[in-house]
């Protein structure tokens, strides 16, 4: 059984840092593409972060809102994608999902991607 267990999120001042992680079973983590996304209050979800398979190159990319403050990185042997988040603003806040495509490559697909349930990030002073 595929399933993705987000935790990490919690309530930070701006300017701070959390990190998230997410640990997958039932797949190998690797052999795919895998990606953060996140949902502000009424708002659409959001691709924030993309790791692609080891295959791939484990190539990073970030939305601009978060290029340079925000890491994705994976741990093979603990089967965990994490998601280093610096320098946070109020925008930031939002309910931060793991997502698992089936390809190699990014950007996950969200139609086509296994999901955690989220953790939710509340940036305010």
């Amino acid at each position: 059984q595929v399933q993705l267990v987000e935790s990490g999120g919690g309530l930070v001042q701006p300017g701070g840092s959390l990190r998230l992680s997410c640990v997958a079973s039932g797949f190998t983590l690797d052999y795919f593409a895998n990606a953060w996304f996140r949902q502000a209050p009424g708002k659409e979800r959001e691709a924030v972060a993309c790791i692609s398979a080891n295959s791939s190159g484990a190539s990073q990319h970030y939305s601009d809102s978060v290029k340079a403050r925000f890491t994705i990185t994976r741990d093979s042997a603990r089967s965990m994608v994490s998601l280093q988040m610096n320098n946070l603003n109020p925008e930031d806040t939002g309910l931060y999902y793991c997502a698992a495509g089936w390809s190699t490559v990014c950007p996950v697909k969200e139609n086509l991607a296994n999901w955690g349930r989220g953790t939710q990030v509340t940036v305010s002073s």
